[in-house]
Parts: C-alpha cells; sequence; structure tokens
C-alpha cells in the first residue's frame, strides 16, 4: 500500500522552495490540497477502496506539480508557454522525484499517464479498465476543485488583467455555441478571458461519475460563481445563458 501520509510530507517540502507569497502559487498548493479531498469525496461515494483508492490520493496529490515551475518561470497558468503536465511528467518521472512519493515502480505507468492526461481535451481511447478509471477520477476531482476556485480568486489572479478589461468583452459567438450544444471548449478556440471563464463552466459536460455532478448541485457553484462577478448588459446576458444551460444540464445528470 501507498503512505499517503509520506508524500504529502514530501509535496509540501517541495513546494516550499517556492515563493509562497505569489498569489498563483499559494492558490496551486491550495487546489491540489483540495484535489485530494475532492478526489476523497468521489471515492467514498463511488465505492472505490483499497489501492485504486491510494492510487488516485497519490495521483490527485502530484497532478498538478508542474505548475510551481510553471509559475516560477512564466508567472501564468498559460500552457501555450510550457504544458504543465508535461512538466509535471519531467519532474517526477525524467528527474527521478517520483522515488520520494512512492517506493517502487509497481504503479509508475498509472502514475505518469494519468498526470499526462489529466488536462487533455480527450481522453486517449484504448486505456485498460485500471487505468482509465484513475484517469477519469482525477479529470473530475481536477475540475471540480476548478469551480471552488472560480468562486474565491480575483480577475487579477485568474487572468493577470484588471477587472475592467475583464468585463469590457463579450462571450465569443463560438464559444456559446459550444454550450448551447453541451461540448468541453477547445482552449485553442478561446478568443478572450471571458472565454476562458465560459469554458470552466463547460467543464460540466465531461464529468464521468454522477456523484461529480451531484458535488456541483450540493455546492450551487454555477449560481454562486456566475452571480459573484458584477456582469452588465450584453456580458450579463451572455453569462445568464451559459449558467442556465449548465444548470439544465446538471439536473438532468443528477437525475439519471
Amino acid at each position: 500500500m501507498l503512505d499517503i501520509n509520506k508524500a504529502k510530507d514530501y509535496f509540501m517540502n517541495y513546494v516550499r522552495q517556492f515563493d509562497l507569497t505569489n498569489d498563483k502559487i499559494h492558490l496551486k498548493l491550495v487546489h491540489t490540497l483540495e484535489v485530494v479531498h475532492t478526489t476523497e469525496y468521489l471515492c467514498l461515494h463511488e465505492n472505490i477502496t483499497g489501492i485504486e483508492k491510494d492510487l488516485a490520493y497519490l495521483i490527485a496529490l502530484l497532478h498538478d506539480i508542474g505548475r510551481f515551475e510553471q509559475i516560477k518561470r512564466f508567472n501564468s497558468f498559460d500552457d501555450r508557454n510550457v504544458d504543465h503536465a508535461t512538466l509535471g511528467v519531467q519532474v517526477l518521472f525524467d528527474e527521478g522525484m517520483i522515488r520520494q512519493f512512492v517506493d517502487d515502480s509497481q504503479y509508475d505507468e498509472v502514475i505518469r499517464k494519468a498526470i499526462a492526461y489529466h488536462s487533455l481535451y480527450k481522453v486517449p481511447e484504448g486505456l485498460d479498465s485500471f487505468l482509465l478509471k484513475q484517469v477519469l477520477l482525477i479529470r473530475d476531482s481536477d475540475k471540480l476543485d476548478n469551480f471552488r476556485v472560480k468562486n474565491i480568486e480575483s480577475i487579477q489572479t485568474l487572468f493577470s488583467i484588471s477587472d475592467e478589461k475583464f468585463y469590457s468583452q463579450r462571450v465569443s459567438k463560438n464559444i456559446l455555441n459550444d454550450v448551447e450544444n453541451h461540448r468541453l471548449i477547445l482552449k485553442e478556440n478561446r478568443h478572450n478571458e471571458v472565454d476562458m471563464w465560459v469554458s470552466y463552466f463547460a467543464f460540466v459536460f465531461d464529468l464521468n461519475f454522477k456523484s461529480s455532478y451531484q458535488f456541483i448541485k450540493d455546492h450551487d457553484y454555477i449560481h454562486r460563481n456566475m452571480t459573484r462577478l458584477d456582469f452588465k448588459e450584453g456580458l450579463k446576458e451572455d453569462m445568464l445563458f451559459v449558467e442556465k444551460t449548465c444548470q439544465s444540464f446538471i439536473e438532468e445528470k443528477c437525475c439519471k
């Protein structure tokens, strides 16, 4: 079995080498620990136990480890600078840090691929059932905590722009079309920061467990995240459409 407490201790020691006063570093530290919590929620409600649960916890702890080096280099979450999942795999496996988190290599490929695949637009086909479950768990857990992050973090921290610039934009028509058709939004199809904001809500179209939908519903994250920002006129109309569409989709999934 995996020693999760030992892994958490080493993770915290690793993160302390970065500037914890940087809002983006702090955000990703808290996000990582919260993704562990959402993973616990999913494992409990989906009856995932034993080594599957332990692996899910470890992958949750390590899934964004590349973010810290990314922020150190670029002070940005923009994967066009460097893909954070690829960087995480490099840090853990190419540099050998994985042995600090788990003693043997039995599950290395599962951990490696789950981290590599956690932020892809689409899960690769042909994965065996054991690996697929881990990939789906971290993808859902990561998305679920993103709703918490968007409920508390400032526009400046999230997008590195002013509130004034953010509110001056409109949601692109292709993005609204994706929402209407219940499609996850491709990063390269986003044209501005409000498109990015909407793309996070579209995460609901790519969840894999019924308990994931219930988690969002129980926390009322869609409505809370929309109403915390001061949208006006046309942008407000866009956002009300996104909110209504996402809420209806969640209700449908929870009732199945």
